[in-house]
């Protein structure tokens, strides 16, 4: 059992579940880089799961780029809800605007904090999946 897939694979199902629940659950109306974290992050869940199942110790190759962009899109998202200048270049213009709270628990666990933590997860065990691969 590789604990890296393993460990990427669970953060991946969490946030996944963890969007469903927020919308189908609670109703919060994802915004359009909500929507971009849901497309980055959903076919981690089944690559991810794959990978595992069939113990692929070069998914990274695939995966990588998904949760590098993820954290990417993730950590503008927060800073458009934490940062005030930033919300100066918020592309939301209809719809939910993404610089909204739908939760904010301690004062900045808000739900594009999740999602970057959950990318963040998963790239690091990539890197630490492909430096096992590369020895």
């Amino acid at each position: 059992m590789n604990k890296s897939l393993l460990i990427s694979w669970i953060a991946s199902l969490l946030a996944t579940l963890g969007s469903l629940f927020f919308s189908e659950v609670l109703h919060f109306i994802p915004c359009t880089l909500c929507w971009y974290q849901r497309i980055l992050m959903y076919p981690l869940t089944f690559l991810l799961g794959i990978a595992f199942y069939n113990n692929d110790r070069n998914v990274y190759k695939y995966v990588l780029p998904f949760s590098i962009l993820g954290m990417i899109i993730s950590a503008y998202h927060y800073s458009l809800q934490k940062i005030p200048f930033v919300q100066k270049f918020e592309m939301c213009t209809s719809g939910v605007p993404c610089s909204g709270e739908y939760i904010n628990l301690l004062g900045f666990i808000t739900i594009p904090f999740l999602a970057f933590i959950a990318f963040l997860i998963i790239t690091v065990m990539m890197v630490l999946l492909r430096k096992k691969s590369i020895a």
